[in-house]
C-alpha cells in the first residue's frame, strides 16, 4: 500500500469526524445565514494568511538530502500567494468591513492550530507540517463547492461572495494529486508515522475551528 492511501486509511475516524461537525452539516443542509458563512470566513482568513509563512519555515528547514521536498514547498508558496486576501474580499462581497475583518483577533481554536503548525516546524520535523496540508486541502476537495452551492442558495450571496471556497474545491484537485504523489514519494517510516501524527491533531484541531465559530462574531465585523 502507497503512503498517501495509509495517511487516508489511517486518519478516517478524525475525518469524519470533522466532516461531522455542526458547521458542516449546517452548510450543507442549507441553514448557513450570512452572519455565520461571515464568521467562518474570518477564521478561515486567520489561519490562511500563515499558510505561505508556515511553507517558508518548512522549506528552510528540509535538510539538503531531500532538496525535491523543498521545490515542492516552493511550488505551493506560488500556489497560496494572497490567498488569504481572496477571504477578505469574499467578507466585502457579503457587506462586511475586509479592513475590520483583517485586524480582528483569531478565535482560540484558530491561533492554537496555527501554534501547533509552527511547533511542528520549529521544534519537531517540518515534515510534519504536510500533516496540516493533508488536512486543509482534502476537507476543502470533499465539501467546498458543495457548501458553496447551498450557501449560496440560503443566504442569496452573489457569487463573488465564494471564490475561497470554489478555488479549494473541485477546482482543486489536481493540487490533491500533487500532494498524493508527493506523499507517496516519503519512504522513511519514521517521516511517515510523523505526518499521520500530525494529520491527527490537525484534524481534530481544524474541528476546533468549526466548532468555535459563532455568527454573533459577525456583527463586529459590519461595514
Amino acid at each position: 500500500m502507497n503512503f498517501f492511501r495509509t495517511l487516508q486509511d489511517e486518519t478516517t475516524a478524525e475525518r469524519q469526524r470533522l466532516l461531522d461537525s455542526p458547521l458542516v452539516h449546517q452548510a450543507l443542509a442549507g441553514d448557513m445565514g450570512t452572519e455565520q458563512y461571515v464568521a467562518f470566513l474570518c477564521q478561515a482568513y486567520h489561519h490562511v494568511k500563515h499558510t505561505t509563512p508556515l511553507l517558508m519555515a518548512a522549506g528552510s528547514r528540509i535538510p539538503e538530502e531531500q532538496e525535491w521536498l523543498r521545490s515542492a514547498l516552493a511550488e505551493y508558496v506560488e500556489e497560496e500567494l494572497g490567498h488569504q486576501e481572496w477571504i477578505l474580499n469574499d467578507i466585502a462581497a457579503c457587506g462586511y468591513d475586509r479592513e475590520k475583518a483583517r485586524s480582528s483577533t483569531p478565535n482560540r481554536a484558530t491561533e492554537m492550530m496555527v501554534a501547533y503548525a509552527y511547533y511542528v516546524i520549529d521544534r519537531v520535523n517540518p515534515v510534519g507540517f504536510f500533516g496540516m496540508v493533508h488536512v486543509l486541502e482534502g476537507t476543502s476537495v470533499t465539501v467546498a463547492d458543495e457548501a458553496a452551492n447551498c450557501i449560496a442558495r440560503s443566504t442569496g450571496l452573489p457569487a463573488n461572495a465564494f471564490s475561497y471556497l470554489r478555488s479549494h474545491g473541485a477546482l482543486d484537485i489536481e493540487h490533491v494529486k500533487f500532494f498524493e504523489n508527493l506523499m507517496n514519494k516519503i519512504q522513511d517510516p519514521q517521516q511517515q508515522q510523523l505526518i499521520v501524527h500530525c494529520a491527527r491533531n490537525f484534524y481534530h484541531l481544524y474541528d476546533e475551528v468549526y466548532r468555535s465559530v459563532d455568527a454573533g462574531q459577525a456583527f463586529a465585523l459590519a461595514a
